[in-house]
């Protein structure tokens, strides 16, 4: 047994997985460039009280999954949970209301929780997620969504749910969480612990329960769509006119409310759904991949200006499982074309300095190491999945020229060593090409 392992909720990302990060990567960030969307990338741990003034109080985040610690300063330090207060933060210190608006920015980022793990969920898990801050348009919200699912289908997933609704304003919520706490205020006999201090706390976040014996209760609770004011109404319409006219699906969900505090009007979430060819498994509905929505008030709640945004995030590693469990391969990282061999010392000498002229020109090429027969090296380099072999041996050496050897016909010619950098094409990268064809 290994005297340490992983911290339990944590991975490490071999170089066989590395193909599905390198894919979902690369299609992410083409496809913000072809949308505006800049990278940005914040600290990985802020002050503790960012997060728990604009995440809120009252949610599981703040409460139960927030690796929070004091540094040598006597501050209080928190790893980042999400993506979106970070974003606003540096929004604000930087003066970027003062750029063009909307301010579209990126990331790929680490996040922190401490959640129980299961698949697909992870204590530290990757994001992508783009904000758009400064615009109220529901342009911009049908923009964000539109992103986002065409991130989903240039990587080949299928059978995606959207979940859509709005969850109003401050001048339109008052009446509906007290509906609601009304309707929970008859159930309190079977709901969850936790459920009974949200309905004192936070009763917006009783529809975010996800116990079995509180779902009953959710679905009958009033909707928050009938509430909505005339802004909040007209802004929804809008909003989904848009997705209409760029045939994006959607599904409306008048419980959907997100688990941050700091969401208003647009919400929404992807979620993965059934596979309908014969035989293929079912996907796990327990996992939704992305989600986002407008938060209109959460930079004015850090300190700045009424500021309207909106962006989303998802999780990479429940990509990867929805693209390994739809079958979908992705391209392979390739490998360097070249192994150089060589045999006798003098022969090593000449190896590493044909190795660095090779790298130099941009050709890939992995230098044998050790002591080993010319055989083994070879066997070696198909192992490796290189496409040549340069060998290097004594006889070679004294007339001045190299073996080249095509390790896929097996055939093998000599080349002048002065000239191999011009005698080794380089492949054409797959990835060079475009990333979202």
């Amino acid at each position: 047994m290994p005297l340490y392992k992983a911290p339990r909720g944590t991975q490490d990302i071999l170089p066989s997985e590395q193909p599905y990060w390198r894919f979902i990567t690369q299609k992410a960030e083409a496809l913000c460039q072809l949308y505006g969307y800049k990278r940005i990338d914040t600290p990985v741990f802020e002050e503790t009280r960012l997060f728990s003034r604009s995440i809120g109080e009252g949610t599981d985040i703040v409460e139960k999954e927030m690796y929070t610690f004091t540094d040598q300063g006597k501050t209080m330090i928190t790893l980042r949970p999400e993506g979106t207060a970070p974003v606003c933060r540096a929004y604000l210190e930087h003066g970027l209301h003062n750029a063009p608006q909307p301010v579209r920015v990126y990331y790929l980022t680490s996040i922190f929780r401490y959640e129980r793990p299961q698949s697909g969920r992870y204590r530290q898990h990757q994001q992508f997620g783009c904000e758009a801050l400064g615009v109220a348009d529901p342009a911009l919200d049908a923009e964000i969504i539109d992103l986002v699912w065409q991130f989903y289908i240039s990587v080949g997933l299928r059978d995606l749910t959207l979940h859509l609704n709005s969850i109003g304003c401050p001048d339109c919520r008052p009446n509906y969480l007290q509906a609601l706490k009304h309707h929970y205020s008859q159930q309190t006999g079977v709901l969850c612990q936790d459920c009974k201090v949200r309905l004192e706390r936070n009763p917006l976040r009783l529809l975010d329960c996800k116990n079995p014996s509180c779902q009953e209760i959710i679905h009958s609770a009033p909707k928050i769509t009938d509430f909505l004011c005339e802004q909040c109404a007209e802004h929804f319409q809008q909003v989904k006119e848009y997705l209409q006219d760029i045939d994006i699906p959607f599904t409306l969900n008048p419980y959907l409310v997100r688990g941050l505090d700091y969401y208003a009007r647009t919400v929404f979430e992807v979620q993965p759904g059934r596979l309908t060819d014969v035989g293929q498994p079912t996907l796990s509905q327990q996992s939704t991949i992305g989600g986002g929505g407008r938060y209109d008030l959460l930079i004015e709640e850090l300190g700045g200006n009424a500021t309207p945004a909106v962006g989303f995030a998802t999780g990479l590693e429940r990509i990867i499982l929805n693209l390994k469990k739809q079958n979908i391969v992705v391209p392979p990282i390739p490998e360097p074309m070249v192994y150089v061999a060589y045999t006798g010392e003098e022969g090593k000498h000449d190896a590493v300095k044909i190795a660095a002229v090779l790298r130099r020109a941009g050709i890939g090429a992995i230098l044998s190491m050790g002591k080993r027969s010319l055989k083994a090296q070879l066997k070696q380099a198909n192992v490796l999945g290189a496409s040549q072999a340069i060998i290097i041996g004594e006889d070679e050496q004294r007339r001045g020229m190299i073996v080249l050897r095509d390790l896929i016909e097996g055939k093998q010619r000599e080349v002048p060593y002065e000239g191999i950098a011009e005698a080794v094409l380089p492949p054409i990268d797959s990835y060079q090409r475009s990333a979202i064809s």
